[in-house]
């Protein structure tokens, strides 16, 4: 079964990328940058990814944050993150960025979004991995300083095809970036937002009603309202879950508990992602096969799984097109029937 995960077509909509810095890489640009980390070693760094919740992980992922400071460091991460997804048949990516993270520790936007685009321009000529970028904004600081961010994104929104929210989920609302959002639509991006994780269902209500996403990321506390479900199966809008980050920041205390397949069988068009793999112990093949052993997930739920994202994703309909036929030939070959 993890053979025929790893091997089946798929793409990726909710990572961020400064989560797939990976202890030795971020060891080594401390190194390069002179950057002092809190961590003695490699093994110290990987004992603290324990977390109770959202919060104890953040502040790990911003101090691993502070070692990228050049266009080389935010290409060399991208590019180690892109040949994983190379290795896992990852055939269409798209990442989430966090500029604040970086521009309020002196680097430039420009740094950071040519270093990331640079590597995803590589990866689609030498890996043929396709992708779209979406840069997201801080939740957990005010709108004035997302528009801000906006602004000074203007000269690379050539490289940007969404805007994101994502951050502390709890007591920052989506509709504390209703403007921020309606300029992004202006300029034409596309959007979408974390909502429903930690936040109650009404985030991925004010998601939808306020800031007019695409797609809502993560969403799995849906559950606890029967008509945002029938909406979101009615409408296909798509939710990006993450199962193994889910239950490494106790969403869920144990896999067997996450409710990704009852909405797949109730008709909503939920995908399977990393999230922040450096940290939650996994890429994607690894959270198709968390599912496997913890719900019993069949070759069929996992195919159809890969199959929303195909759909989900912003890519050309002439490139969806093709994933799609490449997921049913891989489908008929392993002798598992895709539904139209």
């Amino acid at each position: 079964m993890k053979e025929f995960l790893n091997a089946m077509p798929k793409a990726e909509l909710h990572v961020h990328l400064e989560g797939t810095l990976e202890p030795e890489l971020m060891f080594e640009l401390a190194w390069r940058n002179g950057v002092a980390l809190p961590f003695d070693s490699v093994e110290a760094l990987e004992a603290a990814y324990e977390f109770g919740n959202l919060q104890d992980f953040l502040d790990l992922y911003y101090q691993g944050a502070a070692v990228l400071l050049k266009e080389q460091d935010f290409y060399d991460l991208t590019w180690a993150w892109l040949e994983r997804c190379h290795a896992q048949n990852v055939c269409h990516v798209e990442p989430f960025f966090d500029p604040q993270a970086h521009t309020h520790r002196g680097v430039d936007i420009g740094t950071v979004i040519s270093g990331i685009s640079q590597a995803l321009y590589d990866a689609d000529k030498q890996l043929g991995i396709s992708s779209k970028l979406i840069m997201s904004f801080l939740r957990h600081l005010d709108e004035e300083d997302a528009i801000a961010t906006l602004n000074q994104a203007e000269l690379w929104l050539e490289c940007i095809d969404a805007v994101g929210l994502d951050s502390s989920e709890q007591g920052n609302p989506p509709a504390k970036f209703s403007r921020v959002f309606a300029m992004a639509r202006e300029q034409g991006l596309r959007c979408v937002a974390h909502a429903g994780e930690e936040g109650p269902a009404e985030y991925i209500w004010q998601a939808l009603d306020e800031l007019k996403v695409s797609r809502v990321d993560h969403g799995v506390r849906a559950t606890e309202d029967s008509t945002l479900v029938q909406h979101l199966a009615e409408q296909r809008t798509p939710l990006t879950v993450c199962p193994l980050s889910n239950v490494r920041l106790q969403v869920y205390p144990d896999m067997s508990e996450h409710p990704i397949l009852t909405l797949l069988e109730q008709g909503l068009c939920v995908t399977v992602n990393s999230d922040d793999p450096a940290y939650f112990g996994g890429y994607m093949t690894e959270n198709f096969v968390a599912l496997q052993h913890g719900l019993d997930m069949t070759m069929q739920q996992a195919i159809q799984l890969a199959a929303n994202s195909f759909e989900a994703c912003f890519a050309e309909p002439e490139r969806k097109a093709r994933f799609q036929l490449q997921l049913q030939a891989f489908a008929q070959e392993n002798g598992v029937h895709l539904a139209a």
